[in-house]
């Protein structure tokens, strides 16, 4: 079987690199809530609820997201996975660069608000092509016995994106004053994110269809039904599988990655600048954390790997919220072995590729993530929040409690490799 070739390093490169400018276009959003909220919306509002209309747009961008990857999974399956590669990095760089230039309330009126929900669901449904695909797509590149390491990688670049937005945004209020960060600062983290998504398009026209997809077409071996519906019928296992995986992956990344920096200040009177520090530190950790973990998943096994890796989230995760009460000042050195530990969801792509074959692959991965991630990633921060006043430590319990469900998981695939029906 092939070692990885330098072609595959540079699809792995692009790949990545087109993620990360992606993510970044989807969650800049977020670091820049409470300026819009003041912009695009009447000024004699409350500001209480200017903010819950700015957090809902942004919430708007998950709901698009499960319609947006079906979509674009159904003509990926039967028409190519680099067609949809380039498509939604496209939905998601226009898009981006319109919000950084649209109009505000001041302008145009009640047009603000509704062309700015417009643009965020064309987000959403881009991302939810983007994020399976793209795992698709680096999977179907390299040989079997690296999916793992290109899945992580490609995890690796999605996670960047989070951090590059967070630097950027720190930037901004750095370099702007509030009052011309409100004026027109703000826009530019969108037109730099617009820009650089539309510089990752052109740069994507030099990647291949993969392999995997021309041997099918060369076959004649593509789905001749509806992919979904192939899908629902002959493989709800591998359905419910990818689903619980999803759940462990947004766990950990929406409590511990990104709520956890605000729940500090809250619980233990950490200062702002401290915990965004903090954060990034645990960011990076989290990207390195995803390639190794990727990598050691393709060495000794993916069911293993997330055995050992979902034992190691609970404890850091358990231990953090634990220490930092204790020993605020070392936020940093914990925060940065938890980021790594939740680097264990590298593994989760490669296992969800292996999960369905490669003529319905792309709808069944795309299907039961992007459901998945709507429903549990919306609710995840509800019940957080709804247990806190019971339990300081139900951040850290709930992540616990999905570190189980992936031990299980990992045993479940650990035992089917050995009797040869594992993925």
């Amino acid at each position: 079987m092939r070692a990885l070739t330098r072609q595959d390093y540079r699809t792995l490169l692009l790949a990545a690199l087109g993620g990360a400018l992606e993510f970044y276009d989807f969650v800049i959003f977020v670091f820049f809530a409470v300026v819009i909220g003041q912009l695009f919306f009447p000024p004699d509002m409350p500001d209480w609820l200017r903010q819950v209309q700015a957090y809902g747009i942004f919430a708007a961008g998950y709901l698009a997201r499960p319609l947006g990857g079906i979509v674009m999974a159904h003509f990926g399956d039967l028409f190519g996975r680099k067609r949809m590669f380039m498509l939604s990095i496209l939905l998601m760089a226009l898009p981006t660069l319109l919000i950084g230039l649209l109009p505000t309330y001041a302008n145009i009126g009640i047009w603000a608000p509704l062309l700015l929900l417009f643009l965020r669901v064309l987000q959403g449904a881009a991302i939810g092509g983007e994020v399976p695909g793209a795992w698709v797509f680096v999977a179907e590149h390299v040989p079997p016995r690296h999916i793992g390491f290109a899945c992580g990688t490609l995890t690796a670049g999605l996670t960047g994106g989070i951090l590059l937005g967070s630097l950027v945004a720190m930037g901004v209020h750095a370099h702007y004053s509030a009052e011309e960060v409100l004026a027109s600062g703000w826009r530019v983290p969108f037109i730099i994110g617009g820009v650089f998504g539309l510089l990752a398009v052109w740069l994507r026209q030099w990647l291949q269809e993969t392999p995997v997809f021309r041997e099918l077409q060369a076959q004649e071996a593509l789905a001749k039904e509806l992919p979904l519906r192939k899908v629902v019928r002959e493989h709800r296992v591998s359905i419910i599988l990818t689903m619980l995986l999803t759940w462990l992956l947004s766990a950990a990344i929406v409590v511990m990655i990104l709520m956890t920096p605000t729940l500090v200040q809250k619980l233990y009177a950490i200062p702002a600048a401290i915990a965004l520090q903090a954060s990034s530190i645990a960011t990076l950790s989290l990207s390195v954390g995803c390639i190794l973990f990727g990598a050691a998943a393709d060495r000794f096994g993916a069911g293993r790997m997330l055995l050992l890796g979902c034992i190691m989230l609970g404890l850091s995760s358990a231990w953090f919220y634990r220490q930092v009460a204790l020993v605020p000042l070392e936020i940093n050195t914990w925060y940065a072995l938890c980021g790594f530990c939740v680097g264990v969801i590298g593994i989760i792509p490669g296992m969800a590729v292996r999960a369905f074959p490669a003529a319905v692959r792309f709808s069944g991965l795309s299907f039961s993530y992007n459901v998945a991630y709507a429903v549990f990633g919306g609710l995840t921060p509800v019940l957080v929040s709804l247990l806190l006043p019971l339990d300081k430590l139900a951040p850290a319990h709930y992540v616990e409690a999905l570190s189980i469900v992936g031990i299980m998981i990992g045993l479940y695939s650990w035992a089917g490799v050995k009797s040869g029906k594992g993925f």
